[in-house]
């Protein structure tokens, strides 16, 4: 049973996040997961401008994914980054690729969970996380998120990402912020939870 986690991740925060959703999705018996990374569309030259390029280098040795490996998968756990409340141009750049899979219905019934990382507090990823279920949704998706047995997301002592829609961190207004343990532990819930529905659904 083939878990594929896709992500974008400029700074690295959305990269540690893919990390803990891979072992969480591990721990589930017959569950083979594989990390992925979706082409970046930005030059070099930006990135650096950016202060996003050596982060990016500490990512060289994630295989890039390809639309094709989709259906081979029970599962796709995406993840990437808000950009003004949405999913940042990567991502969605590789998701408008996948025209040939939804003519086909290639990932019809397959599971599809997101997970997302904002700036702020309130920077929109539950509108970020909601806006991708509605491209899963067209493309036959069985959407799965982050339910409220995972009770971290229910705390009140520590400003904290995560919500019923999926797992989510905080990354501060220059990335100072790396993902609280309870936040690593929501994107840990999150793998094992798809990687389960999705043995259930495998019978």
């Amino acid at each position: 049973m083939k878990i594929l986690v896709v992500y974008y991740s400029s700074y690295g925060h959305i990269h540690r996040m893919a990390e803990a959703v891979v072992e969480g999705a591990k721990g589930v018996s017959g569950a083979d997961v594989e990390l992925r990374r979706v082409p970046e569309t930005l030059p070099e030259e930006v990135l650096r401008k950016m202060g996003a390029f050596e982060a990016q280098q500490k990512q060289v040795h994630i295989p890039v994914c390809t639309v094709e490996e989709l259906p081979r998968a029970a599962a796709v756990i995406f993840g990437a980054p808000t950009r003004y409340g949405t999913v940042c141009g990567q991502m969605r750049q590789f998701l408008d690729g996948t025209g040939s899979l939804w003519s086909k219905g290639s990932l019809v019934g397959k599971v599809g969970s997101v997970f997302t990382s904002s700036a702020t507090q309130h920077g929109g990823q539950e509108s970020t996380i909601l806006g991708l279920h509605t491209t899963l949704l067209h493309l036959g998706m069985i959407v799965v998120g982050l339910p409220y047995s995972f009770t971290g997301q229910t705390r009140m002592d520590e400003i904290t990402g995560c919500s019923p829609y999926g797992a989510s961190t905080i990354a501060g207004g220059k990335g100072e912020r790396l993902p609280s343990e309870n936040e690593l532990d929501g994107a840990r819930y999150q793998g094992r939870h798809v990687a389960e529905i999705a043995a259930k659904l495998a019978g």
